[in-house]
């Protein structure tokens, strides 16, 4: 089943609410220190809080007309022979940045989008430590709120004369990240943690944003479409947009951009 843009604008606000749910039980977590942390097979830390959020969305999901699928990091797993004929489907990361949410730097989010086809067209980003939450919707354009006021709508900045500003992952760096960065001694790069790197990019205090090394679709799909709407664009390395509910749910390396034409390519 497709969606029109109307369904999405609609949808929006209740998916920011679920959102903001989930954050609060997170931060019931944040506030103690029995955090529960197991390792799963990818090596990945898991918490409670993890488990909670993912319940409190997948729950609400299942419920929400028109009754989309769900597939959440900590779902079961999804074979694509199940997966291949969903037209459209939730894609959820209950707690983006769980090693974040273990140094207790603020730098977790809850990401939940709606994937259309293969694309991304609506998205939550909620930092509940931080009170802020991104959102946007195909059509609808891009929103920052913080906790308490209005949203304002927010834009990949041109700023070409601005200098270079790149944001890069606070806990996954490696020799490709440094061969990078090499290529602009001037640049100023931020370390960032969770999907809140897409989001600097989108509201235009960054330009670029280098991903190397793996990542998985839920990572990506809510700050995705933050991204787009804002007028900036996700790629791999050739220049061509992230796509979802792939065979393999790994993404290849990416770059999130800025309007600011950068000949990164090269």
């Amino acid at each position: 089943m497709a969606i029109d843009d109307k369904q999405l604008a609609d949808l929006l606000p209740q998916i920011i609410a679920l959102a903001r749910q989930a954050g609060k039980a997170i931060m019931e977590v944040y506030a103690g220190d029995d955090f529960e942390k197991t390792v799963k097979a990818d090596s990945s830390p898991l918490t409670k809080a993890d488990l909670a959020s993912h319940r409190i969305i997948t729950e609400t999901l299942e419920k929400l007309p028109p009754n989309f699928p769900v597939l959440s990091e900590e779902s079961p797993a999804e074979s694509y022979e199940n997966r291949h004929s969903w037209t459209t489907y939730w894609l959820v990361d209950p707690l983006d940045g769980t090693k974040e949410f273990l140094k207790k730097n603020g730098e977790f989010t809850v990401n939940i989008a709606l994937i259309d086809g293969n694309t991304s067209v609506l998205g939550v980003v909620s930092a509940p430590a931080l009170g802020v939450t991104y959102c946007a919707a195909r059509g609808y354009g891009s929103f920052k709120q913080l906790d308490g006021k209005d949203a304002i709508q927010i834009f990949a900045e041109d700023r070409p004369d601005d200098p270079l500003r790149l944001v890069i992952s606070r806990s996954h760096g490696g020799k490709e990240l440094d061969a990078f960065l090499k290529n602009y001694p001037a640049a100023s790069a931020v370390p960032t943690g969770s999907s809140l790197k897409f989001c600097v990019v989108a509201e235009g205090a960054a330009h670029l944003y280098p991903r190397f090394g793996p990542t998985n679709e839920w990572d990506t799909a809510a700050a995705h479409c933050v991204v787009t709407e804002a007028g900036g664009t996700v790629t791999n390395f050739k220049g061509v947009p992230l796509v979802y509910n792939k065979p393999e749910l790994l993404n290849p390396d990416f770059m999130v951009s800025g309007r600011r034409k950068i000949p990164w390519q090269d």
